[in-house]
């Protein structure tokens, strides 16, 4: 299917786009500094889109609803694009599926790489005070702190990046079939 360059650019682009909405979204539920210059570079770039749908959607509770319909349309035109260049139709509820399923899973893989630089970081360079390393460290820390409640610290190593990788690793396996 990766045969025409132009399906690769659309699903780079689109993806890119995609994974700054959800970053988006991942930085207001784990409470990250939005003055930090790599959270204004994405409500920028999200911003545009996201004003006008606040002024329709709202959200409920400290889940921005807007920010996860955006999600959601920017992976349905995706899908709806590649279709369109392939030459194939997709059936109205197999778009959705295929939504939904890329949305979480592009959630899911930015959690992972988050969580991969996180435990490098922790390796060399614990307590950075680099933009990027703090901006990773927070939307890692809910993570976290919802696994220390079953996983214990083992006096100074921390077991909880291998449980979080390996739930993170099946749900995408499960995932992956929804996805294109």
């Amino acid at each position: 299917m990766m045969d025409n360059p132009l399906l690769l650019v659309v699903k780079t682009l689109g993806g890119l786009y995609l994974t700054i909405v959800l970053l988006r979204l991942v930085l207001q539920l784990s409470r990250a500094d939005f003055y930090n210059p790599i959270s204004q570079a994405v409500v920028k770039a999200t911003s545009p889109f996201l004003k006008p749908l606040r002024k329709v959607i709202p959200s409920i509770g400290r889940v921005d609803t807007s920010s996860i319909v955006l999600a959601l349309v920017v992976q349905a035109l995706i899908i709806f694009a590649l279709m369109s260049i392939v030459g194939y139709a997709l059936r109205p509820e197999q778009y959705v599926i295929y939504t939904l399923g890329g949305v979480l899973y592009q959630l899911l893989d930015l959690y992972f790489w988050a969580m991969l630089i996180s435990v490098i970081l922790s390796w060399v360079a614990p307590g950075s005070g680099h933009p990027g390393a703090m901006l990773v460290m927070q939307i890692c820390e809910p993570l976290y702190r919802f696994c220390h409640r079953f996983i214990p610290s083992l006096g100074g190593l921390d077991l909880s990046p291998i449980f979080i990788f390996l739930g993170i690793t099946v749900l995408k396996q499960f995932l992956a079939p929804f996805v294109i």
